[in-house]
């Protein structure tokens, strides 16, 4: 038990791809072909796709990693539906420099066994990089992924709740991620060790809400007729009418999932939010001051198996939370089932890359299309209830279609 806690606070809080001492110790298979193909699932809307990037500088303060550098500048992806298709490449998940980069860090620094032999670049989303926006305005979610992960391996999810009906706008810290790749080629690379001290957790989490607040500042400066984009790329067209900033949630995975919750205390535009298994309280204290100030609008809790709201981690958030709540558990889910790693890492440990002990200590032992159909399912519940005044009553309890979900009381 006290084995299975600090695991769980570790992931929760941390996000490490290193599940932990004992799975990262196992040998390594014997070598295999480099050059492993992963694919993600495809969405299940009937929307099509299309996705472009934005290279944003917020020059009101400097980058708190980098203290020499008096900006702070992001890349965000956004993914929406479109008009058309025809035309249009399939873009990448990874850009490829991100992509090397990321392999050769992850199996270096952060003990991802097999993530050096894998194709990264070679991965295809679904979305028309460039394609025009279709008419009407959509509800806009923002995306914050896991501590030191890029914001290109929650693609999946992403995709998900663009093919029904929003503009997800994902976002990379720079600087915690393992690499970001910016125009032109540059990766910024993290500059946070991978075991990270509580001061250093707590720095992140408020860089998080600050970067949330100067991304939907920079939505509605595009809203508006602006081009946000450092460099003036063009937009896709129709674009600027797609967002629809009166209804703003947030979600993301691990330190992506609590920061959501911050950047909604710190800015009332975001009127939902949900956290996808991860932690708000370490043994040191509280990671933001949301802990403490509650919140008043819809949150959702999902853990994987080994977590839920009565967790030290999550308790005092959970007991703060004043408007709408749920607290939802996925059978068989480990702590990286809620980022595309769902779809990468069975078909690594297939191919022999990667351990299955170190697979499923990331990704548990649900099924991946089950994994991303519960997920897909549950989010868009939750937004369609809160955004879009949908309500499909998947969220009132225990479904059959969903014998994977546990409610938690």
């Amino acid at each position: 038990m006290r084995r299975t806690t600090t695991v769980l606070v570790t992931a929760a809080l941390a996000g490490s791809l290193l599940p932990s001492a004992a799975v990262a110790g196992t040998a390594r298979p014997a070598p295999a072909p480099s050059g492993v193909r992963v694919a993600l699932p495809a969405p299940t809307g009937t929307a099509r796709l299309g996705t472009t990037e934005l290279h944003l500088v917020d020059r009101s303060r400097p980058d708190p990693w980098v203290p020499s550098r008096p900006y702070r500048e992001l890349m965000v992806s956004l993914w929406y539906p479109a008009k058309r298709a025809d035309g249009y490449r399939r873009a990448p998940a990874m850009p490829p420099n991100a992509a090397a980069h990321f392999g050769r860090t992850a199996a270096e620094q952060e003990g991802f066994a097999g993530a050096d032999r894998v194709d990264w670049a070679g991965i295809r989303g679904h979305a028309r990089a460039g394609a025009p926006a279709g008419s009407g305005r959509r509800p806009v979610l923002l995306l914050s992924p896991g501590n030191r992960m890029p914001r290109t391996l929650n693609t999946a999810l992403a995709e998900e709740m663009a093919g029904h009906g929003y503009v997800v706008v994902s976002i990379d810290h720079t600087h915690n991620p393992m690499g970001v790749e910016f125009p032109g080629g540059r990766v910024e690379p993290s500059r946070q060790p991978p075991s990270a001290s509580f001061d250093l957790m707590r720095k992140e989490y408020a860089t998080r809400g600050a970067d949330a607040r100067f991304v939907l500042d920079s939505l509605e400066r595009l809203a508006r007729g602006g081009n946000p984009d450092a460099g003036r790329r063009a937009l896709p067209r129709g674009l600027r009418g797609a967002l629809d900033l009166t209804r703003v949630g947030m979600f993301g995975h691990s330190l992506g999932g609590a920061s959501s919750a911050q950047a909604m205390s710190d800015d009332r535009r975001i009127d939902a939010g949900v956290d996808l298994d991860g932690g708000f309280v370490s043994r040191e204290g509280p990671l933001g001051p949301v802990v403490e100030r509650g919140l008043d609008r819809p949150f959702m809790i999902v853990n994987a198996d080994r977590g839920g709201h009565d967790h030290p981690s999550i308790r005092p958030f959970w007991d703060g939370l004043r408007g709408w709540r749920r607290s939802i558990q996925v059978a068989g889910a480990g702590h990286h089932s809620f980022s595309d790693l769902q779809a990468y890492v069975p078909r690594m440990v297939r191919a022999g890359v990667t351990p299955k002990e170190f697979g499923t200590a990331l990704v548990g032992t649900i099924d991946p299309a089950r994994s991303f159909a519960v997920q897909g399912a549950y989010l868009r519940s939750f937004f369609d209830l809160h955004l879009r005044k949908r309500d499909d009553h998947l969220l009132d309890g225990p479904s059959p279609r969903f014998p994977e979900v546990r409610f938690l009381p």
